[in-house]
């Protein structure tokens, strides 16, 4: 990252998170197959429409076993109103993978996590982190924009530049012991404390180590870059038939 930042600020997240992370029914019990389920649900969905739909979701099928014995109507039946419904298809694709390939139990490298419908870099260092407290950085929306702010870096937080510039510097500082609670603050921290728009700098522990309000750009913070606008042609098509030709 462009600026150094005390080492300090590891131990002041954790410390917050402990006293101040949300009450989520997915972190109650952090199975491999309980983190998967939850963070395929969360993509692009609020925390608060989650919650219900993860605990009817796990009341029905509990274990991998009952998700790949099930339809995949069942599963869209759930799932009804989450909406991206490639999600729930490829949770079911990849629950009888792990029921067939691995005799139901859920594979703990990142190479093979990978190889499952449906994960990316992003579920991967999740469920490797979250579930097996591993130090793998899962870099989400959050993360980027807390790690622009806190090194007042004006790099385009879209850039995979960037992305893997977040990851190499947060695989550096991992705390070995605490890999599930570190990737789930920095988490939290960027949905309550360092949000998008009009970031709470008041009430945040981490202003003193951060390097955007130091300099007085938490609000410009993160940079992302417009793409260009589309450009609309107007054309007439035609189909003709002939002799049962096209």
């Amino acid at each position: 990252m462009q600026n150094c930042i005390p080492n300090n600020w590891v131990e002041i997240l954790l410390e917050w998170f402990h006293k101040n992370k949300r009450s989520l029914p997915w972190r109650i019990d952090r199975t491999p197959y309980k983190v998967w389920i939850s963070e395929i649900m969360l993509q692009q969905t609020r925390v608060t429409a989650v919650v219900s739909y993860y605990q009817r979701f796990i009341a029905q099928f509990p274990t991998v076993e009952f998700l790949a014995a099930a339809s995949l109507e069942d599963v869209y039946k759930l799932w009804e109103g989450l909406g991206y419904y490639s999600r729930a298809k490829n949770l079911y694709l990849a629950a009888h993978t792990i029921v067939e390939k691995y005799h139901g139990v859920f594979p703990d490298t990142p190479t093979e996590i990978l190889q499952l419908p449906g994960i990316g870099d992003y579920t991967t260092g999740a469920i490797m982190s979250i579930a097996f407290n591993k130090p793998f950085p899962a870099i989400d929306g959050n993360v980027l924009r807390l790690m622009s702010r806190l090194t007042n870096d004006f790099t385009d937080v879209k850039t995979t530049q960037f992305t893997r510039k977040v990851k190499e510097s947060l695989q550096k500082i991992y705390p070995i012991k605490q890999a599930r609670d570190f990737t789930e603050a920095l988490m939290e921290f960027g949905s309550l404390v360092c949000v998008p728009v009009q970031p709470n700098c008041g009430e945040c522990p981490l202003k003193e180590q951060c390097a955007g309000y130091l300099s007085g750009n938490q609000n410009v913070l993160p940079i992302k870059k417009t793409k260009a606008k589309s450009v609309v042609v107007k054309m007439s098509v035609a189909i003709i038939e002939c002799c049962e030709k096209v």
